[in-house]
């Protein structure tokens, strides 16, 4: 092909519109939400509650027009998704305020929750993650798995828009995590870098299976573990080591680790 028939291919081409917003557009409505439901993410200042209350609908306003930009993809109204949203958005904001709390207390190093808020990787995924969650269960199309994609990009952290993830949510570190569209999460986790909860198989016919692993409460995962499968369960109170591989389901109270060549698996209780 020569040039000017591949200049006009790509004219052609150029002239059918991309109904996926932009991520520069998407991240910018996603920072300013997070600056406004975060005081510690921003360097503004406002003198009045009525300066803030500007702020705030000015915001609400881009998310609409970010929304309403991919209208033709939507089952229902913008308004209906903008406010659903909306609505939630106090819930969001308290289960990120209980991960902070969470990241805090089981960090020896950070000072405090401001700390964490304005300068924890692990923080900005879950923030990231919990706004991007609620969009993905309101089934908008494309903002969620850019939300997810920017902090990924900023964090090195991986978490699919679709994963459930419960209440004390605490990411230590966090560089290389990935975590899977239909995994879920129960409360009180906490995961180490470079945990992958994974599938077993990436076939497209198993778009609609639960493919990812269910982590039960008070579970600790630690640095490089990989936990993979859709019927793989990590029972509650278990302790995961380092370096392990898992493709079965392991029984509550338990710790995995490896000792040498070989994975062991304790159950608490146990000699």
């Amino acid at each position: 092909m020569d040039e000017k028939t591949f200049r006009a291919q790509l004219f052609q081409e150029q002239l059918t519109h991309c109904t996926i917003p932009s991520p520069e557009l998407a991240s910018d409505v996603l920072n300013g939400l997070l600056k406004l439901l975060f005081y510690q993410f921003s360097d503004e200042t406002y003198p009045n509650q009525r300066s803030f209350d500007n702020a705030f609908r000015n915001v609400k306003q881009r998310f609409y027009d970010l929304v309403e930009a991919i209208h033709d993809d939507l089952g229902v109204d913008c308004e209906t998704i903008v406010n659903q949203f909306y609505e939630d958005l106090p819930n969001i904001r308290n289960l990120l305020l209980d991960d902070a709390q969470a990241i805090s207390e089981g960090d020896p190093a950070a000072k405090n929750t401001m700390e964490v808020i304005r300068t924890y990787p692990g923080f900005l995924a879950i923030a990231t993650h919990r706004i991007a969650h609620k969009l993905f269960q309101l089934k908008l199309p494309y903002v969620p798995r850019i939300f997810a994609e920017y902090a990924h990009s900023l964090t090195g952290i991986d978490i699919h828009p679709g994963a459930s993830i419960g209440q004390r949510f605490c990411i230590d570190h966090g560089t290389g995590i990935v975590i899977g569209e239909t995994t879920n999460i129960h409360d009180d986790v906490k995961i180490y870098q470079g945990v992958t909860l994974g599938a077993l198989s990436v076939e497209k016919s198993m778009a609609q299976t639960k493919r990812h692993p269910t982590i039960e409460h008070h579970v600790v995962i630690y640095a490089g573990a990989t936990i993979l499968g859709g019927q793989t369960v990590v029972g509650h109170n278990s302790i995961i080591g380092g370096n392990v591989w898992i493709t079965k389901s392991i029984p509550p109270n338990s710790t995995i680790y490896y000792s040498g060549l070989a994975q062991k698996h304790i159950k608490n209780g146990d000699s």
